[in-house]
């Protein structure tokens, strides 16, 4: 796997600590990107979600590959109108039926929301989920503190996963320690700090930033590399996004060159606590009636 270090989640599942993500690519373009992926590259773990359209091109690359099963890590997400417990249940099954899979290796609560006992019904079934053989592991996107606190209060599974918007721009400090010490994994969405296209006029101001051009040149590797290399070297899971063979190869070829205490002191020196995603302590779209 091109040096993937594998993490070990707090259920005891082992996920690759680099995956591919698919948001907002296209179910042709995410079916080529995964082929690519697993079958060139050497991923073995690809991101998805219901409300990305794309999870039958996901399958579809999967099956194009040609990697054993037992050798991929495949995630989804439940979509906010899906919150509770009978339509979480039906809606693993038709997130399967679109993977052409019988289980993810993780499942995940997309958004919160702002109804703190449906989350916890949504909980409750994910567990069932799991119990199941739907999953292997559970957890959550997008969690504040406060919302992990009350699932773990429920007294059941602790989320394997709290999967967060995380960049040099927004490092979550207190977030990531929280999460720490409650033995609950942290994975970065928009990892290299860009914004969605629906989200408005929010250009990446990462991948251009001189600080990283010159530790990247420092090192002979790109602006993206760098951003991954420090997110690996930090102990997060990272699933960049791309779906051009060139860089989704260049984003896994992280693992020859380290950065030094020095690099990581410039790189943090870009944090500027500033968002481009939604805030999950008041998002609330797409609830369920």
């Amino acid at each position: 796997m091109n040096g993937v270090p594998m993490m070990t989640l707090a259920s005891g599942v082992r996920i690759p600590q680099l995956g591919l993500g698919v948001w907002q690519a296209s179910p042709a373009d995410t079916e080529r990107a995964v082929a690519v992926a697993i079958g060139e590259a050497g991923y073995r773990h690809i991101d998805t979600a219901a409300i990305y359209g794309n999870e039958e091109a996901v399958g579809r690359g999967i099956a194009a590959a040609g990697v054993p099963r037992e050798d991929l890590f495949i995630t989804t997400k439940l979509w906010n109108a899906d919150h509770g417990r009978d339509r979480a249940l039906a809606a693993i099954d038709a997130s399967l039926g679109r993977l052409g899979l019988d289980h993810v290796d993780l499942y995940l609560i997309h958004w919160p929301l702002q109804d703190a006992a449906r989350r916890a019904e949504t909980w409750r079934a994910l567990e069932e989920i799991r119990e199941a053989g739907k999953a292997r592991a559970i957890g959550v996107s997008n969690f504040t503190i406060g919302q992990l606190e009350e699932l773990i209060d429920l007294g059941g599974a602790v989320p394997d996963v709290n999967q967060v918007e995380l960049h040099a721009r927004f490092p979550q400090h207190e977030l990531r320690a929280f999460c720490e010490s409650r033995g609950i994994a942290v994975e970065a969405w928009s990892p290299l700090g860009g914004a969605p296209k629906s989200w408005g006029d929010k250009p990446n101001t990462l991948l251009g930033d001189p600080v990283v051009a010159e530790v990247a040149a420092r090192h002979g590797r790109s602006p993206a590399q760098v951003l991954i290399r420090w997110h690996l070297q930090e102990g997060r899971i990272v699933i960049p996004k791309s779906v051009r063979p060139e860089r989704i190869a260049e984003n896994i070829d992280v693992f020859g060159f380290e950065l030094d205490a020095a690099d990581l002191a410039q790189i943090a020196g870009l944090e500027t606590g500033e968002r481009i995603g939604a805030d999950p302590a008041v998002a609330d779209f797409g609830a369920p009636a």
